[in-house]
């Protein structure tokens, strides 16, 4: 497999390469040169496997020659060992037509540790016979950062730094981050959003006075292998509910629209996908796209549903490509203006195309809030904040009642207490995972919205080239 940028002007890496790189160097996101796709009889062979079995399958064709199936196997196996239940992403029913989809039960708690136990495993394996460092910058809203801290912390040939929005992440999130003192952690809190961080890192790699210095890699969605690992879950759920002979929904509470451009790529390599709901809170520029064309950013407005909190959402690039006819000369042009003018209209033509799969909803505070409380009072089920914005989404879509939602759980509810408990009167209680999270240790930094004084300070403890 080969992997093209959506600029169209990187040089065409392989699946090692374009995991140790993440960002391309003409400022687009790395995607494979076409689509793999499954019969009918190969997706209904997945009836039954482990969720290690269905990852092999579903992963093999984007890793080509880099992994063989007993190294694939091995990682996976190490993966999702570390997981909560045997299932690692088991279904729960609510109502006749509803389901959650639970990936919060790795180690962080979050459905990033789907993708990051994994690509952290990965990074170990293609660096073990290099002699290189990897410096690996990451923007976070709350969950990314723990689950990729987790995944990398002491593993040898690695730093990474982190940078979150200075009191715009919940106090668990924090603490899931700030509290790991491994050498190779570091931790940078900004005094602006994450936008302002995400942009951050897309221009360190950007800017070749400091990228020519390290070798950065990223853990954000922006890297292809992080997508890879979530677009399993849906297979496996999928067949689950009886794909392929059944049709099947999911609403995905997203900000950066990297989760559910997994669910895209499912349905483009043979999953029937009936819909796929973009839920959004507040800072709904996604909706707008979707639903009349209008891709423009605003301020963030910080909400309880702090990682959906986002005016620009990077993976959304990855599906303007698609509906460029994967022109990257156009998207790079379409991609420059809109990075100087922080707006851009969606035609016509491309809204449509795209709505023969997506639809969108913008779900208020009190959406969300009602979302939580009906949750608990009519199946007993405490969830976050995230899932509560897809849960009520997935309850206003106008679906054929035949055709089963499932909702992406995007985050156990104890690391939103404060919101939950508003909503519900109910407090979940910490996990034993991470039991004695407010008795350790903090460390990390404090710096200005300012990308020179994040560069210099991450310089002063990188590990240069040579």
């Amino acid at each position: 497999m080969r992997y093209i940028s959506t600029r169209g002007a990187s040089p065409v890496l392989d699946f090692e390469a374009v995991t140790l790189a993440g960002l391309a160097a003409d400022g687009g996101l790395y995607v494979p040169e076409r689509w793999p796709t499954f019969t009918r009889d190969e997706i209904a062979a997945m009836s039954g496997l482990s969720y290690v079995e269905t990852a092999i399958r579903v992963m093999k064709p984007f890793v080509g020659d880099a992994l063989d199936e007993a190294s694939l196997r091995d990682l996976c196996t190490q993966a999702y060992g570390r997981f909560s239940h045997d299932a690692v992403t088991p279904l729960k029913q609510i109502d006749e037509t509803q389901w959650l989809l639970e990936l919060f039960h790795g180690p962080t708690l979050a459905f990033k540790d789907v993708a990051l136990q994994l690509l952290g495993l990965l990074f170990e394996r293609f660096l073990a016979p290099r002699d290189t460092h990897l410096t690996v910058v990451g923007a976070t809203s709350g969950d990314t950062g723990s689950a990729a801290i987790d995944a990398l912390a002491g593993r040898a040939k690695v730093d990474i730094f982190m940078i979150h929005p200075e009191g715009r992440v919940s106090d668990v999130q924090r603490r899931q981050m700030t509290t790991v003192l491994s050498p190779n952690v570091h931790n940078i809190a900004i005094k602006g959003s994450f936008d302002d961080a995400q942009a951050m890192v897309k221009a360190m790699f950007a800017d070749q006075s400091f990228a020519g210095r390290f070798r950065l890699s990223a853990v954000n969605s922006i890297n292809w292998a992080r997508l890879m690992a979530q677009i399993v879950y849906y297979f496996y759920s999928g067949v689950r509910l009886g794909a392929p002979h059944r049709e099947i929904a999911y609403s995905v509470p997203t900000g950066n629209f990297g989760d559910v451009f997994a669910g895209y790529v499912a349905a483009k390599m043979g999953l029937p996908v009936a819909k796929l709901i973009v839920a959004t809170n507040v800072n709904d520029i996604l909706h707008r796209a979707l639903s009349v064309g209008d891709y423009s950013c605003g301020s963030v407005s910080p909400t309880a549903a702090p990682s959906m909190d986002i005016q620009v959402s990077s993976n959304f690039e990855r599906l303007l490509f698609d509906l460029h006819g994967r022109d990257g000369a156009a998207l790079a042009a379409t991609m420059k203006e809109f990075e100087a003018t922080k707006a851009m209209q969606i035609p016509a033509a491309m809204r449509e195309e795209a709505a023969g799969l997506f639809s969108s909803a913008r779900i208020d505070a009190d959406g969300m809030a009602l979302a939580m409380r009906r949750a608990y009072s009519r199946s007993g089920e405490i969830i976050d904040p995230h899932t509560a914005i897809g849960l009520q989404a997935a309850w206003e879509a106008d679906l054929d009642p035949s055709v089963p939602i499932v909702t992406l759980a995007t985050a156990h509810p104890a690391k939103f207490r404060d919101a939950v408990e508003r909503a519900t009167g109910q407090r979940p209680p910490l996990p034993a995972r991470i039991s004695g999270l407010f008795e350790r240790e903090e460390r990390y930094v404090v710096l200005p919205n300012d990308i020179q004084a994040v560069e210099d300070w991450i310089a002063e403890r990188a590990t240069p080239i040579g």
